[in-house]
């Protein structure tokens, strides 16, 4: 048996166990040099390891990379003349810098050169298989060329393509497509009478007048000839759309204990709310168990076994306004979930008469997905998080029922709420109904206007924007088209909610920061949710929505998986100047 067990840091070398024996001519080089040298050799022959020792590698191992492959390995050589540039180019900047050290006395003469000129590695490529990737015809002597020539592209026009696909499929060419959307494209290519099936790999060459649609990604796409074509997400959408990581796994219970610090406030189901003190074991009817400890009002403590952490949540409150401990012993906590109770059955009575008219509303049942709506999110240029294709799908069914969709998008800034709003309201168009997003600033809506402009100017559709900036007759061309249904989107502030505001066929309202609006405002957004498609978006959501919603009375979704490399918000408040 293995008695014990060193593990080191990993490191390029290892180390010879019988450490080194080659030797230094250390004539020409200064006092102080010479005794480092020494003392580094010394180390080294025992066989120590010591920072800088890979200065000496050279020592150990004057072989090269090619000494380890067999002589039936394959050799690819990925543009042989830029090697050669670089590898010349090295050399020659190392034997300056190995003339000017020995002429100042700071390395030894003999000491070797740690890397192979280009002639030594050309001298031991010959004989060798070889595959050399060359980006022009060179004239060096290959025993076969094969002439590569850069695949066209379609610009996310995806009928383009598929006139293409087809045509290729009856000149009897070989096609694979390369993609992070294999199955989507199987589809069309099926929904046009176009044989394809996705596939996650190929194991022979495919025959002619066949396409292969393969899940996975590639920097571009080829013809060879006559013989093969590969396709790939850069020549059909213009770039490389990266894989969605996989589902989150739910938070596991015990993570809950290390998120809190003394200090921190929490909830307990059966007596209110507490200030959270720390752990403390104590014994127990003769075992040790560890417990949480509550800190209420009047300095009342609660002891609760760490096995009934079910009890026990974080509090979160509106505001930065530290809460109201509970008192324990009293009815205290009793009345305020009694009182809590309340307020939600007179919700309930509030809004029955609004969700029971929604339920029994005839509303418009969305079409599938079209050719268009895949362009336009496959042009998205992020990797969508998990969260957000949960959301859009969540959304997408809510439009395809019967039943007017109420749904609340949860999510901090910059998590991607648009992009849900925007592939939402294409949507809608896409069935010739019109949109109206509502925020409550100017600013907004430039914003969004933005937004839309540029992820819709592809498409023939027409996006305006309305708001207390827009010229008197800027603003009558736009309620005309509202009214006429020339306008698709419309995105505004509270303008939109006014009497002269007559849309011909509006299927869908996107409120953008709802908890913004005032009384008057919200009492028209009630009347238009009976009988529209209402989309709501929120990074802070008041109580009473965010309940609604946590309740069932209207669909949630939640986007808290922010998008990789994303910088988090900071907000500075300043003087005005």
């Amino acid at each position: 048996p293995v008695s014990s067990l060193i593990v080191t840091p990993a490191k390029e070398f290892i180390m010879p166990s019988q450490g080194i024996s080659s030797a230094l001519n250390l004539d020409g080089c200064i006092a102080e040099i010479r005794q480092r040298f020494q003392a580094d050799m010394a180390r080294l022959k025992e066989g120590q390891w010591f920072p800088g020792a890979e200065s000496y590698f050279p020592l150990f191992n004057t072989g090269g990379v090619l000494d380890y492959p067999g002589g039936d390995a394959l050799l690819v050589l990925d543009d042989p003349e830029g090697m050669e540039l670089t590898v010349t180019r090295i050399s020659e900047e190392v034997q300056e810098l190995r003339v000017a050290k020995i002429k100042r006395g700071e390395l030894p003469r003999d000491f070797p050169l740690p890397y192979l000129a280009w002639k030594e590695l050309e001298s031991q490529m010959k004989g060798r298989h070889r595959l050399a990737l060359e980006a022009w015809d060179a004239p060096r002597d290959y025993g076969q060329a094969l002439p590569f020539i850069s695949a066209r592209s379609y610009g996310s026009q995806l009928e383009r393509f598929l006139k293409t696909a087809r045509q290729m499929v009856e000149q009897k060419q070989r096609v694979v497509v390369v993609s992070h959307q294999a199955n989507r494209l199987a589809e069309l290519l099926q929904k046009e009478d176009i044989h394809a099936s996705p596939t996650s790999q190929i194991e022979r060459i495919p025959p002619p007048s066949s396409i292969t649609v393969l899940q996975g990604s590639l920097d571009g796409g080829w013809l060879l000839d006559d013989r093969l074509t590969l396709i790939t997400d850069v020549e059909l959408f213009g770039f490389v759309k990266q894989p969605r990581p996989g589902k989150k796994r739910p938070i596991p219970r015990q993570w809950f204990l290390p998120q809190l610090a003394p200090g921190d406030y929490v909830v307990h189901v059966d007596h209110g709310i507490a200030r959270f003190h720390g752990l403390n074991m104590m014994s127990s009817d003769g075992m040790e168990r560890e417990y949480l400890v509550l800190e209420y009002a009047a300095g009342d403590r609660l002891y609760v076994p760490t096995e009934r952490i079910d009890r026990v949540s974080r509090y979160i409150g509106a505001g930065d306004q530290a809460p109201h401990l509970s008192r324990l012993r009293t009815p205290e906590w009793q009345r305020t979930k009694k009182r809590v109770k309340e307020s939600v059955a007179e919700i309930a009575q509030v809004l029955l008469e609004l969700y029971a008219a929604r339920e029994v509303a005839p509303g418009f049942a969305c079409a599938g997905d079209s050719i268009w709506q895949q362009e336009l999110e496959a042009s998205f240029p992020y990797m969508e998080t998990p969260d957000q294709v949960e959301a859009i799908m969540a959304v997408k069914e809510d439009m395809e029922k019967a039943k007017p969709m109420d749904r609340l998008i949860c999510g901090d800034v910059g998590y991607g709420k648009t992009e849900i709003a925007l592939r939402a309201a294409f949507k809608a168009v896409m069935d010739n109904k019109q949109v109206a997003i509502l925020v409550p600033t100017t600013v907004l809506a430039q914003q969004h206007f933005i937004t839309f402009t540029e992820r819709l100017q592809t498409f023939p559709l027409r996006v305006e924007m309305l708001s207390r900036f827009c010229p008197q007759e800027r603003e009558r061309e736009i309620l005309e088209g509202l009214a006429n249904g020339t306008v698709d989107i419309c995105i505004g502030t509270h303008r939109l909610l006014q009497k002269d505001i007559i849309f011909k066929d509006l299927g869908l309202v996107i409120i953008d920061e709802e908890q913004q609006f005032g009384v008057v405002q919200k009492e028209k957004l009630k009347q238009i949710r009976k009988e529209v498609d209402t989309l709501a978006l929120s990074a802070t959501p008041i109580p009473r929505t965010l309940h609604m919603s946590l309740t069932g009375i209207r669909d949630m979704s939640i986007v808290g998986t922010p998008p990789e490399e994303r910088l988090s918000v900071r907000t500075y408040i300043g003087v005005y100047d």
